[in-house]
Parts: structure tokens; sequence; C-alpha cells
């Protein structure tokens, strides 16, 4: 065979393949992952004490019908329905029936707005006036504050002043109603980009764009590009559209008694809380955006990126931080993202929520995103409270053990400089402490300094050190470890540097009892 013919022949050999080994200094992790193979079944053992809670709350709310589900990994692993559909008729809720879901169709909204973001149609920072001309002429809330952007409604940011009991009886407004509305003028509560101030306003703003950009109304744009992409084909803004017989009627409670309240037709202000959907349409939703993670490699959606889903669910609005009392004592911190709550809590760093309150309707949609795990809940009461039971139902999961969030894997190259770091500590080596270490390492402490030490600390615990256990890891780049040693154990934690490679720029080595955990402790507790 001529001698330009070999390479190509032998690449095509397995062998060959099987010889190409991970770039052992690679700075790429693989994706998060959940160590517990039975987990899932694990958290399916809690669902009887979850059903009993909902069923409990139901009877004690008089809520006349109701529907939650639980989602597992983007599947609807738990759905249970109670109650009934329509009061007069004696019609029982299944689930496929079809509820209002109010302020949770803001985030469809939100979703609306990164398509036409992410398709270079328009910017978070325009203006609103730009593509709204009825607000050029809004008389700004002081003289030296900015214009409304998109970004501050996306965030109830705009400075608007909260409308929860005046937007509620919106939804009906013409789109003519609407465009005189906002020529009319908007009053101030707070200069714009300054403070969050829940507003319904704000997101009919929204639709307004979505519609003016895109040059079709916003029902059909929903429809078109995000609920059938998605397959929620029940999943509507006009109440109309509902067969009868799969509407859940909303009710008021009134000296004791269900009164029908009647259903709103869609409007102006739909975009801010007209959607109706099925428990299976909503979980597809909620599982859309829990897919979002973990970030990873591989094909993406055509409907929405996962980079923008996740955009979606980060804090870009601070609210405040407030002690719940429920079962326990819960202190939580967050604020708004793109359509979206976010907060964080003791047990939970990330978490993802809306409620939605009509007349005659109550919900609530809330997930762990590094948990993989989420709870939809629908009722027909005019505000029916979910939110404790909702709590109450994750404390339930929680209490398996299995509600846990994804483990982050090691880049290769920490992988790489736990292995070199352990040797150091068995035994420290000039030359391999040169090869590990970033330019500041040994700048910050000296490099005769730092074995000095190690030595001690290792000497101390009795010498003959090796790894036991598990690698703590924070992130791709920084982990931690036990070393068991002849008397006592050490912990030795890394963090690598952003070069390239990446070297050590953070080494410590200390004792570590031996009943000890590496976990981090809450920091809520003493």
């Amino acid at each position: 065979m001529p001698r330009r013919h070999l390479l190509p022949a032998l690449a095509g050999l397995p062998w060959l393949a099987l010889a190409a080994q991970p770039d052992p200094l690679s700075p790429v992790a693989p994706p998060a992952r959940f160590a517990d193979e039975a987990r899932a079944a694990r958290l399916r053992a809690a669902f009887p004490a979850v059903d009993s809670l909902v069923r409990d709350f139901a009877v004690r709310r008089r809520v006349p019908g109701w529907a939650y589900g639980i989602v597992v990994d983007g599947r609807l692993e738990h759905v249970v329905a109670g109650g009934l559909r329509d009061v007069r008729a004696g019609a029982a809720v299944d689930t496929g029936t079809v509820f209002r879901i109010a302020s949770m169709s803001k985030s469809f909204a939100a979703a609306a707005i990164l398509q036409l973001r992410d398709a270079g149609r328009l910017s978070l920072d325009d203006p609103a006036e730009r593509h709204v001309p009825e607000l050029r002429d809004l008389r700004p809330a002081t003289g030296d504050a900015p214009r409304i952007t998109i970004r501050h409604l996306l965030t109830h940011a705009a400075g608007f002043p909260e409308d929860n009991p005046w937007g509620d009886q919106q939804l009906d407004a013409t789109e003519a109603a609407f465009s005189a509305m906002l020529r009319g003028g908007i009053p101030f509560s707070t200069p714009p980009g300054t403070a969050y101030e829940y507003s319904n306003y704000g997101f009919a703003i929204l639709g307004r764009i979505v519609a003016n950009v895109a040059g079709m109304p916003y029902a059909r744009y929903l429809r078109t590009r995000l609920l059938e992409p998605l397959g929620m084909p029940r999943t509507t803004l006009e109440s109309r559209d509902v067969p009868s017989e799969r509407l859940a009627i909303g009710h008021r409670l009134q000296d004791g008694a269900w009164l029908p309240e009647p259903a709103l037709p869609d409007g102006a202000f739909g975009v801010m809380g007209g959607m109706l959907t099925t428990p299976a349409d909503l979980t597809r939703w909620v599982a859309f955006l829990l897919d979002a993670w973990p970030a990873r490699d591989g094909a993406d959606s055509p409907v929405l990126s996962r980079a923008s889903r996740r955009e979606m669910q980060q804090l870009h609005r601070w609210a405040g931080a407030s002690v719940l009392a429920g079962e326990t004592l819960t202190l939580t911190a967050g604020g708004y993202g793109y359509g979206l709550r976010v907060g964080s809590t003791c047990d939970v760093r990330h978490w993802v929520s809306h409620t939605g309150g009509l007349p005659g309707y109550g919900s609530i949609m809330k997930w762990f995103p590094e948990h993989g795990v989420g709870i939809i809940a629908l009722g027909s009461l005019t505000y029916t409270p979910w939110t404790p039971v909702v709590d109450q139902a994750f404390a339930r999961l929680q209490q398996t053990g299995a509600l846990v969030p994804r483990e982050p894997q090691p880049a290769p190259v920490l992988a790489t400089r736990r292995a070199q770091v352990t040797r150091l500590v068995q035994q420290w080596s000039a030359p391999l402490a040169d090869s590990l270490a970033a330019m500041n390492l040994f700048r910050d402490e000296s490099a005769v300094r730092r074995a000095a030490q190690v030595a001690a600390v290792r000497d101390a615990a009795g010498g003959q050190c090796v790894n036991e256990g598990s690698f703590v890891v924070e992130n791709a780049l920084r982990g931690r470890w036990r070393m068991r040693c002849a008397r006592e154990d050490l912990v030795v934690a890394i963090t690598l540097a952003p070069t390239m490679p990446a070297g050590v720029q953070y080494l410590d080595v200390s004792p570590l009892a031996r009943d000890a955990s590496l976990a981090v402790a809450s920091t809520c507790r003493r």
C-alpha cells in the first residue's frame, strides 16, 4: 500500500478509535447528574402522603374542583383529580379538565419575547415605545427617569403600581380600548428600574409588543410558535374554545355557598392571566422549562434554546426576603426572573414558581431546577391558596431522602489536579508543586512555607495518608476530599485558576474530625 494511503486506512480501524483518550487537562466537565439510580422510585413512595395532603386541603378549603401533578425528570409521574368540574350538574373533574391558570400565563409571554429576541427581532433593552407607539408620549415618572424598556416590563420594574385587583377585571378589554388606555397615560408608583412592583399592565404591553413585532395577534403567535410545537393542544387563551364538557367552572365561596363566576373572554390583558390548560399540558410546559437543566452539549429545542429557558429562570429583579410560617419556619429570598418567580431557601438553593389567581380560579406551578422535580396544582375556587400545601408536598418528597440536587461533575483537569495534590500531600515534591501551581499560589504563600505547613498537618495526623470517600465537587473547577491518615483525617480543598491549562490557585490542607462530614452546612441554621 502506498504510504500516502496508510493513515486514512488506519483511521477506519475500531481499535485506533479506542486508543484515543480524553485530554486530562480539559476544563470541560460532563453534565451534572443524579447519583442515586433508585431516586425516582424513592420519590414515588411519598406520593400517597402527598395525595392525602392535597385531598385534606381541598376539603378544608372547600375547593369545588381540583387537580395536581408531580413531574420528575421531564415526565408526569403522578396526577390526581378530584371534586366537581360543574357543581350544578354534579360533573366530576378528571385529568383532562381545563382550568384557567391566571398569572401563570406570564411565563408564556416571556418565552415569546425571548423567541423574538433570539431571532434578532428585538432587544430586551429596547425602549418599549419603539414597538408600542402609544407609549411615545407617556409622561415619565421624573425628569431624570429612564425610558421603559422591555426588560423593565419582563421583571415588573417599569414603575407602574401593583394592580392585581384592577388587573383581574381587565381580561376582556379590547385592543382598541387598550390603545386608548395607553394613550391616556399611566401613573408611576416608582421610577422605572428602581424597584419590584407587580404589574399586569406591564405584561399586557408585552403582549402588544409580541403582536406588533411578529405581525400577528398574540394568541395566534402563542398557538403557532409555542403551544402547537410543544404538543399542548388543549391550552388556549379563549374559554369559548374549550368544550363545555371539559371546562372547570370557576366559583367563589360566599356565605357558605359556591357561586359560579362568569368566564371573561380573552382580550388585550389575556397575556397576563387569560390562559386555560389541563394538568397534562401544564406539566408539559413545566417539563420543558425543567429540561433546561443540566447545561449540556447535544441537540436543543427549536422552540426555545436551553440557554434562553435558563435565562427566564434566573433572578433578574430582587424583591426581598421573608420568613414564612408553615410546618417549620422557612427563610426565603428572591424576586422575579422573566415571567417567573425565582428564589432560594435554606434547603433549596434555587426554586422557580408562579401562582395564578382570578375570580373563580387559583393555581400554582413550582419546581426545583437542580433537583429535576416540579409540582402543579389547579383549583376552581377564587384565589385557591395552593402555596402552603405545595410546600408541604415538597417536604414529604424531601423526607424520602431522594429529593436531592444533581451532583456537579469534575472537569478532567480538576480530577488530574486532585491526583497530583494527593501525591503532594503524601510527599511534597518541588517539581510536582511547580507543575500544578497557578502563578499566584506561591506568591500568596511561598513554596517553602506551604511545604512545611502541609508536612506539619500531615505528620500531626500520623502520616500514611490516603484518599477516602468521594470527591465532593462544587463545580467543574473546585472540589474537596478526605484523606485518612494513621491517627486523624485531613480535608484537602482546591480551586483552579482561569488559565489554560488550569493550575491550582487555592490549596488548603486542614485537620478533619473522623466523624465530620464534607457536606456544606446550611447557613440558615446554627
